[in-house]
């Protein structure tokens, strides 16, 4: 019976060769370019490395000043936060209530709706039309409105003062819905119709009841994709905040984790610091990755 069972395991691993083997470049490139980089990361976060001299091993000293001395961290850790719990969620409710609302449109109509969604994502470089907007001389769109209406009497420094990092909320929020409107669209297009029809023979006579009874459900696999995407969007934003408000911004207003681990790695060359702050940034998006799928959870209910 052993022996059955032995020759079965292992006919069975034969047959699966040549999946392995297609597996393989994939695998490698996975462990390269992804896996390795986080065990270095880790491993790096317990030392003090310029990327000149050897790493000295130096404990949980890049953690402690993280969370003890290091008071731009923390407003990095406050900025990151407000853009995932603001712009994360809305960004994720718009751009499926968006994708729903279409949904039933023609498909040349649905087509031209979804590029004209998803082209700020399309242009890279789409947020310096803010910048012309919020400009802060009297030449910026904003500031001569509000001059001629009377309103102020000098222009604003809108991406020095306190409203630069609403703006680059807006800013994201308008660039971020991209990915998740176009998965959301592609979703919706594969719910089974006749799921509606049998929900129809239940009872269900609203679209809201559809939505909630029917839509989701079928959608959750997609719903979740889509949610990781927008955390690892929120969570990362640097290139929107750099560049509108400066590197680094007038009293690390718009400071983030992502643009502080660009400044203490590549600028003051602590890559040891920037390691444990990496380390730091993988967990909470983690943590941020688990209970998005324990609220998807609820859905299956």
């Amino acid at each position: 019976m052993i022996n059955k069972t032995k020759k079965l395991s292992n006919s069975r691993f034969y047959s699966r060769i040549p999946l392995y083997l297609m597996a393989a470049p994939f695998s490698l490139l996975f462990i390269i370019f992804v896996i390795a980089p986080i065990i270095s990361s880790i491993i790096l976060s317990f030392t003090q490395y310029d990327m000149v001299s050897t790493p000295r091993f130096v404990g949980i000293a890049n953690y402690y000043k993280m969370f003890v001395t290091d008071a731009v961290f923390m407003k990095s850790v406050k900025n990151t936060l407000l853009f995932s719990i603001v712009t994360g969620p809305i960004s994720f409710i718009l751009s499926f209530l968006l994708a729903w609302m279409i949904n039933d449109f023609g498909r040349t109509l649905r087509s031209i709706l979804s590029f004209l969604f998803y082209s700020p994502a399309l242009m890279g470089n789409a947020y310096y039309i803010w910048q012309v907007m919020f400009s802060g001389d009297s030449y910026g769109y904003i500031n001569s409105a509000l001059t001629s209406l009377g309103l102020i009497t000098e222009p604003i420094q809108w991406f020095k003062s306190d409203y630069a990092l609403i703006i680059v909320m807006v800013v994201q929020l308008w660039m971020g819905m991209g990915v998740t409107f176009l998965s959301n669209i592609a979703g919706l297009q594969n719910v089974n119709e006749e799921l509606y029809e049998a929900g129809a023979i239940d009872g269900i006579r609203n679209r809201w009841a559809e939505l909630w009874h029917i839509t989701l459900p079928s959608m959750k696999n997609i719903l979740l994709f889509s949610c990781v995407m927008q955390i690892q969007s929120t969570f990362s934003v640097s290139q929107i905040a750099t560049q509108l408000t400066g590197f680094p911004s007038v009293n690390y207003t718009t400071e983030t984790i992502v643009t502080h681990i660009i400044d203490v790695g590549t600028v003051r060359y602590q890559m040891g610091y920037a390691s444990a702050i990496s380390v730091f940034l993988f967990m909470l998006m983690a943590l941020a990755r688990v209970l998005v799928g324990k609220l998807m959870n609820l859905l299956g209910r």
